[in-house]
């Protein structure tokens, strides 16, 4: 939507830390952008990026698959940071060699750094306690013509490297996570001390240049808005408003999958809060015959989603002169629906699954480019309420994949009704706001158990409750047992036709946030 006078271009070989570079990036207030590792040259020469960086990734340099970026980047004048496999891909493609090492590294090492230049720029040489993050299996054994060492560790003699001349360097550990304490040194050496970047990109900035953008797109044309009362839609329903005011309209559809009182919720605040314009669309029914008899969550997903493009270009057709719908899709959904390595994608999303294609309504994303706690401070930019902002992320497709299995009203009561025990107690134990998600899912399977010395064959539900910044990681929560405790006791009393509780302890990746 927006464009970037200054960028830095991350290309991705597959690294799980990959979307953590471009959060330290943007920390420092630069825009970066990631994209697969094979983009062609001429898209990254018009992409006109500042800097690149080559990501780490699980292949070996001399895997028969092994991804490689076109070596003509280092044609292009510009400065290139190489991580990990990226440092190793580079220094294949100057002539280097790399090898298998004796002893791999994974976990804290410690650097010595013998060139206190570059991205090294105001550390000291010699210095036995910058603690860095390895993990590798194969190190730089022979150094490309014209590289010099400019870091050592105790199992990588050329734990990092730089051209001599040119600005190309590439580090053996991760500068991006935590673990390495000397990560955002390392990394503002790269930006504004290579790439010669300013530090530009705040929220202000990208409120005005997508309201400009929004202007500039829309005319005097009409849009309408996807309006769930999540932050994300919440913050597009703002920003578009800002925009063009009176021209917008939004549109909620009470699809039968939404939590218990929401939809009367969503409702009040935005009518009696926001002066937005909202349309409310009872389509309970035709979701739930659309899901009758589905358990794939795939297939759930994409009837889903072509069931809300269906209704939006009916509403549309109610105002002549609509031209455009807006949704909330942000920077992560893009990424984990796009294959960055191989040919498998992770699951669709309801708002990238290759809906847009299928409608007649241009699509306006404004948040396309941002990560979840951006999208929150855009939405503080713009003034809405902390209520509005701080709620926990729902899913476009609500409820639907958190009954696994078949959809019926029964079991979407049953998990509406322990959905508001989960809400009602992490908010009472001060927790709502400590975690990123915390919500049940419903299982497709029962279990005996035992009440009132009667014997139960009744449903499962499962507590997922995770800790993250952004949904691209995340980890299981250490709620406190007495909390856990609790929310068992008062599900398995409260909801009819569930015996047992159980808790997900799986982090992001492998798993997924979201169960399907």
């Amino acid at each position: 939507m927006t464009t970037h006078s200054e960028k830095i271009l991350i290309l991705d070989f597959g690294s799980q830390t990959t979307q953590l570079i471009a959060r330290r990036i943007r920390e420092q207030k630069v825009y970066c952008e990631i994209h697969p590792y094979k983009l062609p040259l001429m898209a990254i020469k018009a992409l006109r990026p500042s800097g690149i960086v080559l990501s780490g990734g699980p292949k070996s340099v001399y895997d028969q698959d092994a991804p490689m970026s076109d070596p003509g980047i280092f044609e292009l004048g510009i400065p290139v940071l190489g991580i990990c496999y990226g440092a190793q891909l580079m220094t294949v493609q100057f002539g280097g060699r790399v090898e298998k090492a004796v002893k791999r590294e994974f976990g804290k090492a410690y650097l010595d750094i013998v060139d206190p230049v570059g991205i090294f720029a105001g550390l000291e040489a010699g210095h036995p306690e910058y603690q860095v993050w390895m993990s590798h299996g194969d190190r730089v054994e022979e150094l490309p013509a014209d590289f010099v060492v400019t870091a050592r560790s105790a199992h990588s003699p050329q734990a990092a490297i730089r051209h001599r001349e040119r600005p190309f360097v590439g580090v053996q550990f991760h500068p991006e996570v935590a673990h390495t304490l000397i990560g955002n040194d390392i990394l503002r050496n790269f930006i504004f001390g290579m790439c010669r970047c300013q530090p530009q990109w705040t929220m202000q900035s990208f409120v005005d240049a997508t309201v400009a953008a929004v202007r500039a797109k829309v005319g005097a044309g009409r849009v309408i808005c996807a309006l769930s009362g999540g932050v994300d839609s919440s913050v597009v329903a703002a920003l578009i408003h800002r925009a063009i005011g009176d021209q917008l309209t939004c549109i909620y559809v009470d699809n039968g999958l939404m939590r218990s009182g929401e939809t009367e919720s969503v409702l009040r605040f935005f009518r009696e809060k926001s002066g937005l314009n909202v349309v409310h669309v009872d389509a309970r029914d035709y979701f739930l015959r659309e899901l009758t008899g589905i358990s794939d969550p795939e297939v759930k997903r994409k009837r889903i989603g072509h069931g809300f493009i269906k209704i939006f270009e009916e509403e549309a057709k109610k105002f002549g002169d609509a031209k455009f719908l807006a949704q909330g899709t942000l920077y992560p959904d893009v990424i984990e629906s796009v294959s960055f390595v191989g040919d498998t994608v992770i699951k669709s999303h309801h708002n990238v699954g290759g809906l847009p294609e299928l409608m007649k309504l241009d699509l306006i994303e404004p948040l396309r480019e941002l990560f979840k706690d951006e999208v929150r401070n855009v939405g503080l930019e713009l003034g809405l309420p902390e209520e509005a902002i701080y709620r926990q992320p729902f899913p476009g497709p609500g409820l639907a994949i958190r009954v696994l299995g078949e959809i019926t009203a029964a079991r979407l009561a049953i998990l509406r009704q322990a959905d508001v025990i989960v809400l009602e107690e992490m908010k009472r134990a001060g927790f709502y706001r400590k975690t990123w998600q915390s919500f049940a899912v419903l299982l497709p399977i029962q279990t005996v158990g035992v009440m009132g010395d009667e014997r139960t064959y009744e449903h499962v539900i499962a507590l997922r409750c995770v800790d993250s910044i952004d949904a691209m990681t995340a980890d299981w929560s250490r709620l406190p047992y007495e909390l856990l405790g609790l929310l068992s006791n008062r599900i398995i009393n409260e909801v009819r036709g569930v015996n047992r509780v159980v808790y997900d302890i799986s982090s992001k990746p492998p798993s997924t946030i979201e169960w399907e």
